[in-house]
């Protein structure tokens, strides 16, 4: 039986794939074990391409022994690019469900105000709906998390039928940034990012981002698969080499 965690996650990552084909590398990239199992307790997939959308790479931790169900998803423009990131975490920890989507903007949004308002605007009502939702709390995210992301994040802890009703929401974030991908930025809102080196920039946000000095849960992931794996699925998501 498909668990609700995994069917939200691919749900946007089929929706993805469905507009940007982008290539598979391996089936899978990597199987991820853990001392806990002797079977794999997850999967690492990863897709490269040359256009807009130059990686997307899931990460799948389903271990029943901790009541761990997680499945996330990114999906990262070209270097060059101005378009953000899409990301979507799907979350059943054994008392409650969990999610977190955004686009991961890829300049500084308080000095870039038509950027700011060509990525993100039109998401303002679906996030506003969304962050009212009964059956929702907001889930701990520390400042410096908040701060490498986009003010229209969402993040929140849910009871099973508020999860269950994340699927327009999703859909509404994915299809938002698909046409973003697909049509690029307006050529003045391109030209208004001059000052910005994007990949320069990018690479440090990326760093910073998937840093276990940032994000505790890498220290969870550690300790689930071992540091080898845990610092290979940061490399691959920072955007190193694949092996």
């Amino acid at each position: 039986m498909t668990s609700l965690p995994f069917a939200l996650a691919t749900r946007a990552l089929d929706a993805i794939l469905a507009r940007q084909p982008l290539a598979e590398t391996g089936a899978p990239y990597r199987e991820l074990r853990s001392p806990m199992s002797p079977a794999p307790v997850g999967t690492m997939r990863v897709w490269q391409g040359d256009g807009e959308v130059s990686r997307i790479v899931y990460v799948g931790l389903v271990v029943p022994p901790i009541n761990l169900d997680s499945h996330m998803v990114f999906a990262f423009t070209a270097a060059e690019s101005g378009v953000p990131h899409f990301t979507l975490d799907s979350v059943y920890g054994g008392d409650y469900y969990a999610y977190h989507l955004d686009l991961i903007p890829r300049a500084e949004l308080s000095s870039h105000l038509a950027y700011m308002d060509s990525a993100y605007d039109s998401l303002t009502g679906v996030y506003e709906e969304a962050s009212q939702r009964d059956g929702l709390t907001r889930a701990h995210i520390g400042p410096r998390q908040h701060a490498l992301m986009s003010p229209w994040m969402l993040v929140h802890r849910a009871d099973e039928a508020a999860f269950r009703g994340m699927d327009p929401i999703v859909d509404a974030y994915v299809g938002h940034w698909l046409d973003l991908v697909s049509s690029g930025l307006p050529a003045a809102v391109t030209g208004s990012l001059a000052d910005t080196d994007l990949a320069a920039r990018d690479a440090t946000v990326r760093a910073n981002l998937f840093s276990p000095a940032v994000d505790p849960v890498w220290a969870q992931v550690s300790r689930l698969l071992g540091e080898p794996a845990s610092d290979e699925i940061r490399d691959v998501l920072i955007g190193g080499p694949l092996s």
